[in-house]
């Protein structure tokens, strides 16, 4: 069993860019990254770590979690919509990564978000003289009737381009890893479903690339000074259909997956229906689906005259993906990346009052803390909630059906945890070794709501508490918190019960 401290450690033992043919630059200055505690900028932060080079990060979320995770890291919390932060934390910065975006906000709200996080960035690092941006966008086709997703990313590179900050912009399409949006939802689909329906779009063809080989180039470009002013656009070795990417995970998974094609092909349609079987919610999916109507081929290859490495295949990309899930070696996730909602991220401790209800639960134990706070962690995920599982999933399900996060999120690994993980709906507000573990809820609720539980000396005993926080200013919310009180007892009672018996 290892310490919760130590979760961040052994990302360095496989650095992806240990054969880079490019050198690390020695008058770098400090350099930016954007969208930190996202899926990208958690796998870059290490390799230029690694390299030895002088990094600030941005988050959005509490800054204490993530000065934990990076100890020898400066963090600043900002927000690209707020001038004033993006000032403190572009002060004294050569280099930035943006590595943001507002998938999470869903289609209707993550346009307007991005184009003004874009334009407050351009304008303040102009006003700080920064060096070069360097963006991740999407490739995409301007001349062709794009996703709303993808001319998206192609209107923040244009806003990037009407500034004085040199900027590299490098385009990819489906990024495939461990952890990765779009590996979730492909690998799910095949493994859950014995056949899948195929409307025409998933005959549209898609240069898919790996997680290892988009952070080679992010780090490449930046120590190839030339690549500045440049557009360039990065994919994999495979120019494959969306219909032929499922029929090699089918083959990889060795699974008989029956193809069925459709006539019906409304996207957001689908989308909705791969939320309900895949751990990525609606908003994402959404998203990434409306994207499936256009072909995303590289048309620019110049990346290579700059940066020369191999790129894997879309099966070698695959088969390493599952490979770190099997050794519960997922490092990032698209679910790291913090809450768009305000409400969603407000700490219990941030409260300037006791919530308004709570229930506790407790029961005595004459086994160590330390085999107590294990089983605690376990919870969630593959393993479910030990007793009274059908009632939390019947709860994910609802919350899926809403186009919520659901159960379906599970975890990123199976242990240890640390602050801002994911369990199903909850997300980890804070943990203490052998002692608490506070988890705040994420689903659909008419109220804010956290679960704790506690592990405290009891004479020779240990005793176990259950504690549900519930705050709410309105009737449909007290209502809910009423009309689930006569539950509590038996899914609380039972879930702390299932805890002390799976203690060794």
């Amino acid at each position: 069993m290892s310490d919760q401290s130590n979760d961040r450690t052994f990302i360095t033992d496989d650095l992806r860019c240990k054969d880079l043919p490019t050198s690390p630059l020695t008058d770098a200055g400090k350099i930016l990254i954007t969208g930190a505690s996202g899926y990208i900028g958690g796998r870059l932060i290490p390799e230029l770590l690694a390299r030895g080079y002088q990094l600030r990060v941005m988050v959005r979320g509490d800054s204490d979690i993530y000065k934990n995770y990076w100890p020898n890291i400066e963090v600043i919390e900002a927000d690209a919509l707020n001038i004033n932060e993006l000032r403190d934390a572009l002060d004294g910065i050569d280099t930035a990564y943006y590595l943001i975006h507002s998938m999470q906000l869903g289609l209707l709200e993550f346009e307007h978000a991005d184009i003004k996080a874009a334009k407050n960035f351009r304008k303040v690092a102009e006003e700080k003289e920064l060096k070069r941006i360097i963006y991740l966008g999407g490739l995409g086709d301007k001349r062709s009737d794009l996703s709303s997703h993808l001319r998206n990313r192609i209107e923040v590179s244009d806003e990037f381009n009407k500034g004085r900050v040199p900027v590299t912009i490098l385009n990819a399409a489906i990024i495939i890893g461990s952890g990765s949006a779009s590996y979730e939802i492909v690998h799910n689909l095949v493994k859950k479903l014995p056949f899948i329906f195929t409307p025409h779009w998933t005959k549209n063809k898609c240069q898919p690339i790996s997680i290892r080989d988009v952070i080679k180039y992010l780090v490449g470009v930046l120590e190839v000074p030339e690549t500045a002013n440049k557009q360039f656009d990065i994919g994999g070795k495979d120019v494959l259909s969306y219909k032929d990417m499922l029929k090699i995970f089918a083959k990889i998974l060795d699974k008989k997956t029956i193809f069925i094609s459709s006539p019906f092909s409304y996207l957001s349609l689908y989308a909705y229906c791969i939320s309900l079987v895949t751990p990525v919610p609606y908003p994402i999916t959404q998203c990434l689906m409306e994207s499936l109507k256009n072909e995303v081929i590289c048309q620019n290859d110049s990346i290579k005259n700059y940066v020369p490495i191999e790129t894997f295949s879309f099966e070698e990309s695959t088969r390493r993906a599952m490979t770190r899930e099997d050794q519960d070696k997922v490092y990032t996730r698209w679910s790291d990346a913090y809450p768009p909602a305000h409400e969603l991220a407000l700490k219990l401790k941030e409260l300037n009052y006791v919530t308004r209800y709570s229930t506790r639960y407790s029961i005595r134990s004459n086994k160590t803390a330390n085999s107590i706070f294990y089983s605690i962690c376990e919870i969630g995920g593959d393993e479910g909630w030990f007793q009274s599982s059908w009632l939390w999933r019947l709860r994910g399900a609802i919350d899926r059906t809403l186009t919520g996060v659901g159960t379906l999120r599970g975890r990123k690994h199976y242990y240890p945890l640390k602050a801002n993980d994911v369990i199903d709906f909850w997300r980890v507000e804070s943990i203490e070794q052998n002692k608490k573990l506070l988890l705040r809820a994420e689903m659909f609720l008419p109220g804010k709501a956290w679960l704790e539980f506690r592990i405290t000396p009891k004479q020779d005993m240990k005793k176990l508490t259950v504690i549900a926080y519930y705050d709410t200013y309105t009737f449909l919310g007290r209502a809910y918190w009423y009309l689930f009180l006569p539950f509590h007892y038996f899914i609380f009672k039972n879930l702390i019960k299932g805890i002390e018996e799976r203690s060794y």
